[in-house]
């Protein structure tokens, strides 16, 4: 760990243990923008980046008030804000060009400003944009460009994760809302999703009337999109990733550095093939493939997520003499309760009644899927159950499923559309069978087409009815930009695996796995957090040395 990291005045911020949301709390209102003249930050061609209003082509960059947030982000007060203004839809036939007006006059002098200015048919959506000012005083040009996870998260709420890990310390960061996420316009959040997904504790995962209730849900968010007038079509990869490389050029920004976390590094390995101009360097965290993206490697990545704590607790010998073969007694409960569920309700502090939780083999899945990022107290958990006891890993769930970090902060337009779009139509049902088969043997073939994180996709898509993407979506990425590839050896939800599968076509990357920690080590590790930092200042030689000194975790031993 670097001293400046030592000494970092910041507190440090966990990353949410579930895939809903990043974000809680309420709405505020939006936040007073940074005045034109502020002193901070990296120099675009007149001035700080993210102070001058410029059109390039079809989109449009305007300076203005700080976005909406779940939760209050103090941090946005010295922030230099805006929004980007683009074509929902580019596939649509193009009209005649506006002619530019006096204000954008100067834009010949930012990068790629010999492209001719186009203008596209139907309308037009906007996107919120937040620039964090480095904490050098001398910062470096390049700014870092977030890429947030989900699919769905808005990545002006992970603003905290970012500074936490001092990602700001000697370059801007720049946080755009993905198209459709919250605080873009039009929100393609639909509430009653994340609502069901809570209830849905309380029946059985796999059995037909929960997928029917499922995808009714799935037609409700559906019918809402389609009410807000948006394209469903239109929220996909290929769109957010033009989305990036028109905030680059409408910012004056000639080279950025990108960093991605989960989805984002889905996002950003598109983004890296499609508009490829412009990146100094890639870093992405919880890596998972575009080529790859499905069902298959979600079972992947939860046996791999799995066997690395049930290894670490197995070389530790109050863990194994506590919990011995806690990996068989995991795979003997899933499979019993899938056959013959246990229901028990639970209190929630958010919620005013009991909750009912039908703990069968699908949601121990999900829940040990999440709870790897709180590891030390699994194998305690598991026992319990072992021991015909529920309560600990129900409340889990239910805190999970009924936190308000998890209600209307996911933008299931952008979800579905990347789902229904660029992974359903490369893989069938099937295909995800046999990837379940394949990762758990033992395990009933009832849970096997619904995996983890992704119960009903194939019926959900149906309903959602987007074309496919061009099959080149699918494409390996290729490329010589320098990337970091980080993974975390407990990572259930997308693989440590991952890393060095995508290193592989990445003739200038570095694969680090940083061992005992979940998915997105950004966010926990401190280690991960230096190694990111000096990779940034350094892309050719990341600092690793921190790996060295890593400990399990201690896990807890009941009475």
């Amino acid at each position: 760990m670097s001293p400046r990291t030592t000494l970092r005045r910041r507190p440090a911020r966990r990353f949410p243990a579930t895939l809903a949301g990043a974000t809680a709390g309420v709405l505020v209102a939006g936040l007073a923008a940074m005045p034109a003249h502020a002193e901070s930050g990296t120099d675009g061609p007149s001035g700080p980046i993210g102070t001058v209003a410029r059109t390039v082509g079809d989109a449009r960059f305007e300076p203005g008030p700080c976005p909406r947030t779940a939760d209050p982000i103090p941090d946005l007060a010295r922030a230099r804000c805006g929004t980007l203004t683009v074509p929902e839809n580019r596939s649509r036939p193009k009209g005649p060009h506006k002619p530019k007006g006096p204000e954008e006059a100067d834009e010949s002098q930012g990068p790629d400003a010999s492209e001719e200015p186009r203008a596209h048919e139907g309308r037009r959506i906007t996107l919120a944009v937040a620039i964090m000012p480095a904490e050098s005083r001398t910062p470096a040009p390049d700014p870092i460009v977030w890429f947030a996870g989900g699919p769905g998260d808005d990545a002006v709420s992970e603003i905290p994760m970012a500074l936490a890990g001092d990602l700001d310390r000697d370059r801007d960061v720049i946080f755009m809302s993905q198209r459709g996420t919250y605080s873009a316009d039009p929100v393609l959040t639909c509430p009653n999703i994340d609502e069901f997904n809570a209830r849905a504790l309380g029946l059985v995962s796999n059995a037909p009337s929960t997928g029917r209730l499922h995808v009714e849900a799935t037609r409700a968010c559906r019918d809402r999109v389609d009410g807000l007038g948006a394209d469903r079509s239109a929220y996909d990869d290929i769109e957010s990733s033009a989305d990036y490389d028109a905030l680059r050029k409408t910012l004056g920004v000639k080279k950025w550095n990108v960093f991605g976390i989960s989805y984002g590094t889905h996002l950003a390995l598109n983004y890296m093939r499609l508009h490829p101009k412009g990146i100094r360097s890639v870093g992405i965290d919880g890596v998972l493939p575009p080529s790859l993206g499905g069902g298959a490697v979600t079972w992947k990545a939860a046996r791999e997520g799995f066997d690395g704590l049930f290894k670490a607790c197995a070389e530790q010998p109050a863990c194994n003499t506590r919990y011995p073969n806690l990996k068989a007694t995991f795979l003997r409960l899933v499979s019993e309760l899938e056959a013959d569920p246990i229901t028990t309700t639970v209190t929630v502090p958010v919620h005013p009644e009991p909750v009912k939780v039908v703990l069968d083999g699908s949601n121990l899945v999900g829940w040990l899927t999440s709870a790897t990022h709180v590891a030390a107290g699994v194998p305690r958990s598991l026992d319990e159950l072992a021991h015909g006891n529920p309560q600990r890993i129900a409340e889990q769930l239910a805190g999970g499923k009924y936190s308000p970090q998890a209600i209307g902060r996911v933008a299931h337009g952008l979800v579905y559309g990347v789902f229904c779009s660029q992974w359903t139509p490369y893989e069938s049902r099937a295909d995800i069978i046999r990837g379940g088969r394949r990762a758990f043997p033992s395990f009933p073939r009832s849970m096997l087409a619904n995996a983890p994180q992704l119960a009903w996709l194939h019926d959900d898509c149906r309903t959602w009815d987007v074309p496919p993407a061009p099959p080149s979506i699918r494409d390996v990425t290729r490329s010589d930009i320098p990337t970091l590839a980080l993974s975390g050896g407990f990572d259930a939800q997308t693989a440590p695996s991952n890393g060095a599968y995508v290193a592989r076509t990445l003739s200038r990357s570095h694969a680090v796995t940083v061992p005992y920690v979940a998915h997105v080590v950004f966010a926990d590790s401190p280690c991960a957090q230096t190694i990111t930092t000096s990779f940034f200042a350094d892309p050719a030689a990341p600092d690793t040395r921190c790996l060295a000194g890593l400990q399990p975790p201690q896990f807890e031993i009941a009475p």
